[in-house]
This record gives structure tokens, C-alpha cells and sequence, in this order.
């Protein structure tokens, strides 16, 4: 059987994962939860992910409930080579680090916009915002510069999950390829990639979800 995932297709960590299991040629089936209807708060899907999150794997009983560890967890089970999360230990570090800056430097940012604007305290951008973002872009432009990806000299895992939540960003703080060039180029080259195309109607959700609360 596929593994399950369960998922709200505009959900920036979700976008990941179908990334990465489209880049493997995995199939996964997909579940989509009826987050309006407070699904994610319903004690079967409590019992898979008790922190009411998206995405959620099940591959037949084995449940992980992070983007990030999803990814790494489907290329070591299922990717026809490590390219994307390389198993000399070394690279795999550095793949570890720049999904980690995601998981600690982007996304949280993304996160605390999202949520000031589902709970009503926001209606556009406020500066203290616009500098959380010009922070976070700006330290992805100089990590980007060393050998024009995330981590490695070529896309990895690191990109992926790096790529979901700043074309996220980007919608509320939109990057000007004069400000960061490399960042631009590297959303153009990973947005080029043939896994990379279903992501845009995805993309398309979260904005539309987002121009909802404004």
C-alpha cells in the first residue's frame, strides 16, 4: 500500500513533501483534511499527530508527523539514490543544517505572520514584520551565494523545504531580484525542475486562502 499523507495541499510544509515525493517518483496517497470542519481535532487523527499539524505520514503504521523528517525518511526508504539527502554523513550534515535553518529561521517567521493574520491582529504588513523578513532573506542570500543551493552544490532536501516556505514569505514580503539576486535565481532554477511545477496550483491555494483575511 502507499503511504498516507494526511494534508491541506496550501500548507507550505505539505508543498515539501509532495516536492520531494514527486522528485522520488513516489506515490503517496493523499488525504485531504477538512481543517474547517476541525477534522485535525478529532481524536483518530490526534492518536497519529497530537500536535494537530500538517503534514502527517502513515506508511502502513510507521506515522511522522514533520515535513523535514517526512523528506528524509521517504528519499532513505524509497529514492532510487541519495542525491537529494546524501548519506555520506558529512553532506547529510549540511543538508540537516539547512533544513534546520528552515525549521528554525524561515518558517518560524512565516508561522507568526500566517497566524496574526488568521487571528485578526493584522490586515497588511507592519514594519516589525517587513524587518523579520528582510532578516531571514538576507541570511538566505548569504548562504546562497557559497554555491548557488542551500546546502550542497546541487538541490537537496535543505532547498525543498527552504523553497516552500519562501515562495510563502514571498507572497507577503515580495523578494525584488535587484535587493536579492541570488535568492531570485535560485527560486527561478528550483521552480524550473520538473518536480517542482504542480507545486505552483499549490502555491496559488495558500495565496488565495491569505488574500481571504486581508
Amino acid at each position: 500500500m502507499a503511504p498516507t499523507l494526511y494534508m491541506l495541499n496550501a500548507s507550505p510544509a505539505v508543498r515539501a513533501v509532495l516536492i520531494a515525493a514527486e522528485a522520488i517518483d513516489l506515490k503517496l496517497d493523499e488525504y485531504q483534511l477538512d481543517m474547517l470542519n476541525q477534522e485535525h481535532l478529532t481524536e483518530k487523527y490526534l492518536k497519529l499527530n497530537p500536535l494537530h499539524t500538517v503534514p502527517t505520514l502513515d506508511d502502513n503504521g510507521s506515522v511522522l508527523y514533520d515535513s523535514h523528517v517526512i523528506n528524509a525518511y521517504i528519499v532513505d526508504k524509497y529514492g532510487k539514490n541519495d542525491s537529494l539527502y546524501p548519506k555520506d554523513i558529512y553532506k547529510r550534515g549540511l543538508v540537516q543544517q539547512g533544513m534546520a535553518f528552515d525549521l528554525g529561521n524561515l518558517f518560524p517567521v512565516l508561522k507568526e505572520i500566517d497566524l496574526a493574520y488568521f487571528k485578526k491582529e493584522i490586515t497588511e504588513l507592519p514594519p516589525h514584520y517587513i524587518d523579520m523578513c528582510k532578516t531571514v532573506y538576507g541570511f538566505l542570500e548569504t548562504i546562497l551565494k557559497k554555491h548557488e543551493w542551500v546546502a550542497l552544490d546541487h538541490i537537496t532536501l535543505a532547498d525543498i523545504s527552504c523553497y516552500t516556505t519562501t515562495t510563502s514569505l514571498d507572497y507577503h514580503f515580495p523578494i525584488k531580484s535587484e535587493t536579492y539576486p541570488t535568492i531570485s535565481n535560485w527560486l527561478k532554477r528550483c521552480g524550473e525542475l520538473p518536480y517542482f511545477k504542480s507545486d505552483s496550483k499549490n502555491l496559488k491555494s495558500f495565496c488565495d486562502i491569505m488574500d481571504t483575511l486581508k
